[in-house]
């Protein structure tokens, strides 16, 4: 059956202090829309002003761009679709199976104070409809309120970019909060991976949240099991 996702993306290039460059985790994108494009479902890309999406150069290196991303990468299609990617406000209107969060640091900056972003997700989770985010994606889901006023999460299995793993990717005195433990604060049940850096992906209902860009390939398989369900 023919599904729909919307597949979130940043628009920030650099960290505040201005000294690094930042944007989307290439991998934490090309796998959902990988999987969803082989499957022939509809996808859009948005992004909470519209237009260009800058790709993190961290993760373009040798070590953690993959054959998929690197496909999706040297495609001058899919790479215009990020350079052209629709605003929230464009697509806040319409239906959609699944909203997905794609991470990379920069969404730290543009996704958890995005009402526009808040409300669509409100509306998702409470018409029972899928809401997925990787790594640092989770952060969208941080401020998002119910309608009865509670927060979206609270209570909530949910995995997302872990403290320790910021200190690995030397990004501790860069990012501007530490996402594990404003999750907790959300009164979360936090769930990380026993071993730093590997794929875990946590199934809540239909919230599905994803560690780290290691976990981008099992997130898409999940995604995709959940929706055909």
């Amino acid at each position: 059956m023919m599904k729909k996702i919307l597949l979130v993306v940043t628009n920030v290039d650099q960290y505040a202090s201005g000294y690094l460059k930042t944007g989307l985790w290439l991998s934490e994108l090309t796998h959902i829309y990988h999987a969803a494009k082989e499957l022939g479902w509809q996808m859009a890309i948005a992004s909470p002003k519209g237009g260009n999406t800058p790709v993190d150069p961290e993760s373009l290196k040798p070590l953690v761009l993959d054959g998929i991303s690197k496909k999706y990468y040297e495609n001058p299609e899919f790479m215009d679709e990020l350079a052209h990617t629709k605003s929230l406000d464009a697509v806040k209107n319409e239906s959609f199976d699944c909203i997905y969060l794609a991470g990379g640091h920069a969404t730290m900056y543009d996704f958890p104070d995005n009402i526009t972003l808040q409300t669509m997700l409100r509306d998702q989770y409470e018409n029972s409809k899928m809401v997925a985010a990787i790594c640092h994606g989770v952060g969208g889901l941080l401020n998002v309120k119910l309608s009865d006023g509670e927060y979206m999460i609270k209570d909530k299995n949910i995995t997302g970019f872990d403290w320790f793993e910021e200190t690995l990717a030397r990004r501790k005195n860069e990012v501007p909060f530490n996402l594990e433990a404003a999750l907790k604060e959300r009164g979360v049940h936090y769930k990380k991976a026993f071993i730093p850096m590997t794929s875990n992906v946590v199934v809540d209902g239909h919230l599905i949240t994803g560690q780290n860009p290691f976990s981008s390939k099992e997130m898409a398989k999940v995604v995709v099991r959940e929706l055909e369900k």
